[in-house]
């Protein structure tokens, strides 16, 4: 990418975003106008498509909404983008989740990543202070 575009893009960028991936579960809270009240809005669904990169990089979110499959797109350095909060990891082996368009009920659900615990030293589980009997 050419380093002007790169410079004036760069004030733009959200720096607060999660590590999000296809498949997730995510709440994206957006900035919704209605008449002269500004509110924020939260979209919960599973991210089928990432696209894009720097400042126009976009996600589609799939929801069901009374059994209607819902998907929106959101920029997601657009300033109406208030936060992104994961809700849970998929555990998916595809960039575009497009075959959930044709599955309906539990068809559509995706497997919840597992990540292993990390290990805690011996020094760790020896935090209790030893009592004197006297």
């Amino acid at each position: 990418m050419n380093s002007l575009i790169a410079a004036i893009e760069a004030p733009f960028l959200k720096t607060n975003l999660p590590d999000f991936r296809v498949g997730d579960s995510v709440k994206v809270f957006v900035k919704i106008r209605e008449g002269g009240k500004e509110r924020t809005q939260g979209y919960e669904g599973v991210i089928i498509k990432i696209r894009g990169a720097t400042i126009g990089k976009t996600i589609t979110v799939r929801r069901v909404f009374q059994g209607v499959g819902i998907e929106r797109v959101f920029l997601i350095h657009s300033p109406r983008v208030e936060k992104i909060t994961i809700q849970r990891r998929g555990d998916v082996k595809r960039s575009k989740l497009y075959y959930l368009r044709a599955r309906t009920g539990k068809a559509t659900r995706i497997k919840e990543k597992v990540t292993p615990k990390t290990k805690s030293t011996p020094e760790a589980k020896n935090t209790q202070t030893p009592v004197s009997v006297s």
